[in-house]
C-alpha cells in the first residue's frame, strides 16, 4: 500500500520499499538485457538484502515478467519486451490497494461525507493523474540511459548465459 501513514513534514509521500525493490530489479534485468541477472547481481548493484530481493523475484516470475533460468549460468531474464511493461502496472500491483484515504475503500470506510467531499473526489483525480504519468513510463524508458545507469551501478556487464538454459517453471509464492 503506498505509505500515508502521516509523514513527518519533511517526509514526502513515498512508495513501499518492495514497489522500489521490484522496479530496480526489473531495471537492471532490462540495463543488462540481453544477459541474465542473478538475485546477488540485483542485491549487489542496489546494496539490498538478498533475502527481500528473493520474495520480489518470485512474485515477478509468478507475474510473467521475468523467465527465471536454472543452472550454473542461470538468473533472471525478461519474459516480457521492457517497453511493454509499464511502472504503472508494475506499481498497481505493488501498491495494492491504492487507497490514499479511507473513503476509497466503501467495504471499510466510515466516513459520513462519502460522496459529497470534495477532498475525496480531488485525491481520487490526483490519484489517477499519477497512476497516468507512471502508465506512460515504461522499463524500457528507465533504462534508457543505460551506461550512465551501469556506471554508477559499479556496472560490468555479466557473461551472457548460453542458449541452451532450460527457464524453470513459474514460481507460485504469493506476495
Amino acid at each position: 500500500m503506498l505509505y500515508v501513514d502521516y509523514p513527518a513534514k519533511d517526509q514526502p509521500l513515498r512508495l513501499t520499499q518492495y514497489s522500489n525493490f521490484t522496479l530496480r530489479m526489473l531495471q537492471l534485468i532490462a540495463l543488462r538485457a540481453p544477459a541474465v541477472v542473478t538475485v546477488d547481481d540485483v542485491a549487489r548493484a542496489h546494496r539490498i538484502s538478498k533475502a527481500h530481493l528473493v520474495k520480489v523475484a518470485a512474485e515477478l516470475s509468478r507475474r510473467g515478467y521475468i523467465d527465471s533460468i536454472r543452472g550454473r549460468h542461470g538468473g533472471m531474464r525478461l519474459a516480457r519486451p521492457a517497453d511493454d511493461i509499464t511502472v504503472g502496472e508494475i506499481v498497481r500491483w505493488t501498491e495494492a490497494p491504492l487507497e490514499l484515504v479511507e473513503c476509497f475503500n466503501p467495504d471499510t470506510n466510515t466516513c459520513a461525507l462519502l460522496g459529497a467531499c470534495h477532498l475525496s473526489r480531488g485525491l481520487q483525480r490526483a490519484l489517477r493523474a499519477f497512476l497516468s504519468v507512471l502508465d506512460d513510463l515504461t522499463i524500457a524508458d528507465i533504462a534508457l540511459n543505460r551506461d550512465a545507469l551501469l556506471a554508477r551501478l559499479g556496472g560490468t556487464m555479466p557473461a551472457e548465459a548460453p542458449d541452451h538454459v532450460t527457464p524453470m517453471p513459474q514460481a507460485t509464492a504469493a506476495r
